[in-house]
């Protein structure tokens, strides 16, 4: 049985992110938001695209404004006005100064700004209350980045920021990477789904649309097969089918050693390469990932050799899974090139957490920002793998190493932090 972190080496020494050749799209700027940029982008235009003020004040000459006080005020000839969007007329000649707005262009002759605060205006003529450092208040052309050069590097996620970059760069259209194609299906027959009548004995089948939900926040497209029974040809039907157009196949179920567990010995009759049978990790303990051979090439939606995660068949595990170990595989395919990794904070725990030693344990709960320190909330009632309940509103993961049995309420301990912000 592997160790998490050996099984975390694996599954992405395993990953191949999507190509930057052939598997690309192009899309405009509004659909491009928290997509990842496949092909660098640069710009013809200077940030900024010319000296402007970052105050409102007054455009002059430093030279002579150098020895200014309120005790003894240059006194300056104001010759224009410069709302911003306004392109200057005159030159700023001695004596001289122009009433200038944040971001207007600075006038020719002038290269420093004193802020209004500083200064007193008497009809066209404007008194220097004190001396400004030089050029202060005024941002030049091509300061925040010049022309030509790398605005922003491939393999980024696309989000607010890089969106208002892009706009500002006059970049209607970009280059980005399709997303992963994840096909979903639970197997068992016990198994319905939500709009089915329960019959005692059934359970109506929450994972599938647990993983859609968490394939979507990723950033990948879900591909929902439905249930499947715990029939051998219904099932290796449906892996032939999912393998055939995914990038990643994802089961929740049939991965233990039960009579009715058929997912490995299909994978195996399909030629696939199980690498992962069994993790020391509770809950998912029963995980298994796998490679199969590349279909026809020419029939195949996707680019990549599929990778099969046979997740287990609790609600529990099946999260604790997908976020430990899918998570990052996914982003990884993405073509993102960083950021990937899990993310594991230090916080204090606020609660006593158990385990019993044997496996890294994983409990989940809430981050609380308490006097300024993060504290983990344990979530409330029984942390079995098949309690959906006390699942909800879990934004971290709190986690015992093993052979670690108890972490004492004030104490040190790490957390898998589930969303950011």
């Amino acid at each position: 049985m592997l160790s998490v972190g050996d099984a975390e080496a694996i599954i992405l020494n395993l990953v191949q992110p999507l190509d930057d050749q052939r598997d690309i799209e192009v899309v405009d700027l509004l659909a491009a938001a928290s997509r990842i940029l496949a092909v660098p982008v640069t710009s013809p235009l200077d940030f900024p695209h010319w000296d402007n003020s970052a105050m409102d004040g007054y455009a002059v000459r430093y030279e002579d404004v150098q020895d200014s006080s309120a005790e003894q005020p240059a006194i300056l000839e104001i010759v224009e006005e410069i709302p911003a969007g306004y392109q200057p007329k005159s030159t700023i000649q001695p004596g001289q100064a122009a009433r200038i707005f944040t971001g207007a262009v600075m006038p020719a002759g002038a290269d420093t700004v004193v802020m209004q605060e500083k200064t007193r205006q008497e009809e066209n003529r404007v008194f220097i209350l004190d001396t400004p450092k030089p050029q202060e208040f005024v941002r030049h052309k091509a300061s925040f980045y010049q022309a030509g050069t790398q605005l922003l590097p491939a393999g980024i996620k696309l989000n607010a920021p890089e969106i208002a970059v892009l706009a500002a760069a006059q970049c209607q259209q970009l280059s980005v990477y399709r997303r992963p194609r994840v096909a979903i299906f639970s197997t068992g027959d016990e198994l319905v789904s939500v709009d089915k009548l329960l019959q005692p004995g059934q359970i109506v089948d929450s994972n599938q649309y647990a993983i859609a939900a968490l394939v979507k926040e990723s950033g990948a497209e879900p591909l929902i097969l439905g249930i499947v029974k715990d029939d051998p040809v219904a099932l290796e039907k449906v892996i032939t089918h999912a393998v055939a157009i995914a990038d990643i196949v994802l089961s929740s179920g049939g991965v233990s050693v039960g009579d009715y567990d058929y997912v490995d010995k299909i994978l195996e009759s399909l030629r696939a390469k199980i690498h992962i049978r069994a993790v020391q990790i509770k809950p998912g303990k029963p995980l298994t990932v796998a490679t199969l051979p590349s279909t026809d090439a020419i029939n195949r939606v996707c680019t990549h050799s599929p990778l099969y995660f046979g997740l287990p068949g609790n609600p529990g595990a099946v999260l604790v899974t997908f976020w430990r170990f899918v998570l990052p595989a996914i982003k990884k395919l993405s073509g993102i090139t960083e950021a990937w990794e899990p993310v594991f904070l230090k916080v204090r725990s606020h609660d006593e957490l158990r385990s019993d030693g044997k496996n890294e344990t994983y409990l989940w709960g809430k981050l609380h920002l308490i006097d300024g320190i993060y504290e983990f909330h344990k979530a409330g009632g029984s942390h079995s793998s098949g309690n959906l309940i006390n699942l909800a509103q879990t934004n971290a993961l709190a986690v015992l190493p093993m052979g670690k049995t108890l972490i004492s309420p004030q104490e040190e301990v790490q957390v898998l932090q589930l969303f950011n912000g």
